[in-house]
């Protein structure tokens, strides 16, 4: 749809695939070449301000024309009927006859009559004064006036902000210890700063409250000023580009908030691999010192009994990892033997789920599911592709000689993806693949005489896992391998049926999300067969109808 649009003097005509309002905001910047960290205000031809409430019913008005505005509302008046003497206030100190001008808001003025700073409290945009002070002759000697707001209200509102929370103390300690603050704790700090000023104003928050906040950061953590900018805190907040880390902050939170709102009515679904579970009690589990000594012994044992061992006493250490995200991604470096003791995988799903569960999928496939799967899937339109997986899954041989095609277990699951094709892809997702493409993620052969070592250079690494079938051709593998970000983990069973339970389970062992292009399969799986967080994981319209037609299929 096309949406008349104006900035300054200038209309130009934006596409919308969508009537979207956040979408409409980045086709304006796009358009009019505008920095994505500038905040855009929309009205219409009459003035009123538009929000993502109203804009989709405005968008389709005849004739409108949204008007963009990139500047705020002046936020220092500097009218004379505003300005307020502080000449008597001596106290201060004083040094010359020049005029010069800081900014105070209401709360600032009361603090200085009182004398006192009372509690954290953020100025809004209509308290802002402009104050004059004027710099009279002292006789115990000129001194330069401090700012105002820096010596009492933004210094000491940042301190109390702080200070009220118990990840605010942790910022105060790591300053007094180090005389600064790490990435990790100054983010830690804005986030607890905005987190007060959306407390206080809202979800739109005042130029005029977040310079101030930026001017309390640097008076109350000194060594955090910038001494090459003007004022020192404009990496915080600059007022006049309204960038810096607590604008960043702000804009994430609307976002997200946005996101909130969109879908609350939703009830989100989080069942899956990536879950973080409660785990029954399992005997011998190592803590403290014990754990790590355990951890220790599995990089240096090569007795298989022992590594079984120590791996189930370390399990609920490892599940930790897994779910933190920033030491998951170590989890393989930390316990190696899972790159050569066979098993290990097929060990921890069942340490999570039990026998039962984990023995679903090899008990019910053949005997329950694959037939129907075969019957169903005859209903399909027919291509070449299909039909070359239904003669080989019903072992009717291929028609060319030179390509022999994968057993009729292998054979079996690509014909359900066929039932399952990969979803169409949508905005900010991957590209739609086709079933013959989808089949390469979840399988692929490999010569058993070439190193795995020249399929992993030329393999781009994929988080993903997926099977790697080594043989003298497709119908004759010996071994199999799941591949999980380019390093190889044996698969204990030699059989395609038995190495694809193995890389099913390895997702929930390594708490590592579907491939998008197998997530319907995967997830069919999951639910219908392994009958896994049935009614908290989120399915397609496709997963749930498949499921119906094959389990009341007689």
């Amino acid at each position: 749809m096309l949406i008349k649009v104006q900035l300054g003097g200038k209309k130009k005509y934006i596409k919308l695939e969508e009537v979207c309002f956040s979408d409409f905001l980045s086709a304006v910047q796009q358009k009019f070449m505008i920095s994505e960290n500038t905040t855009l205000k929309v009205t219409d031809d009459q003035g009123i301000e538009v929000d993502e409430d109203v804009f989709p019913e405005l968008a389709t008005t005849k004739e409108m024309c949204f008007i963009i505005h990139t500047d705020d509302e002046l936020l220092f008046a500097e009218t004379s009927k505003n300005s307020v003497d502080f000449s008597d206030l001596t106290e201060f100190g004083a040094s010359s006859n020049q005029t010069e001008y800081v900014t105070l808001t209401t709360c600032d003025l009361t603090v200085l009559q009182q004398g006192v700073v009372e509690g954290p409290s953020s100025p809004s945009l209509t308290d802002t004064l402009s104050v004059s002070s004027r710099l009279s002759s002292s006789d115990s000697g000129s001194q330069m006036l401090q700012p105002l707001t820096d010596s009492f209200s933004a210094r000491n509102n940042i301190k109390q902000i702080l200070t009220s929370k118990t990840a605010g103390m942790t910022v105060i300690k790591e300053y007094e210890d180090t005389g600064s603050l790490k990435d990790s704790t100054r983010r830690l700090m804005v986030n607890i700063i905005v987190a007060h000023m959306h407390e206080k104003e809202g979800r739109t928050v005042s130029k005029a409250t977040k310079e101030f906040h930026a001017l309390g950061i640097v008076s109350l953590f000194p060594s955090l000023k910038d001494p090459y900018s003007k004022k020192g805190y404009e990496h915080f907040y600059d007022i006049q580009s309204n960038k810096g880390f607590l604008e960043w902050r702000i804009k994430t939170v609307q976002r997200k908030s946005r996101t909130t709102s969109a879908s609350q009515s939703r009830v989100e679904l989080k069942g899956g691999p990536t879950l973080s579970r409660t785990i029954g009690t399992i005997d011998d589990q190592r803590i403290g010192d014990e754990c790590l000594e355990a951890v220790s012994l599995l990089n240096h044992t090569t007795d298989r009994d022992l590594v079984f061992q120590k791996m189930r006493e370390t399990f609920h250490y490892r599940q930790q990892i897994l779910h933190n995200p920033q030491r998951s991604a170590d989890v393989l470096q930390m316990f190696p033997r899972f790159l050569d003791v066979k098993g290990l995988i097929l060990q921890d799903f069942s340490l999570m789920f039990g026998a039962e569960v984990a023995s679903r999928f090899l008990e019910k496939w053949n005997t329950s599911f694959k037939e129907k799967v075969i019957q169903e899937a005859r209903n399909l339109k027919e291509t070449a592709l299909l039909k070359q997986h239904l003669k080989a899954v019903l072992k009717e041989g291929s028609d060319t000689t030179d390509d022999p095609e994968w057993d009729s277990d292998m054979a079996s699951l690509f014909v359900l993806l066929h039932l399952l094709t990969p979803q169409p892809a949508g905005r900010k997702r991957p590209k739609k693949i086709s079933v013959g493409e989808a089949t390469d993620h979840l399988v692929k052969f490999h010569k058993s005489f070439q190193s795995l070592d020249d399929h992993l250079l030329t393999t781009e690494g994929n988080p993903q896992p997926y099977l790697l079938a080594s043989g003298t051709s497709k119908a004759q593998v010996s071994t199999f391998y799941i591949v999980l970000d380019r390093k190889v983990l044996p698969c204990q069973s030699c059989t395609s049926l038995g190495a694809f339970d193995e890389l099913f389970k390895s997702h929930f062992v390594f708490s590592v999300k579907y491939d998008d292009a197998l997530s319907s399969l995967y997830t069919f799986l999951q639910t219908t067969v392994y009958n896994i967080d049935i009614s908290t994981t989120e399915e397609t319209p496709r997963v749930k109808e498949l499921r119906a037609r094959l389990l009341n299929k007689h």
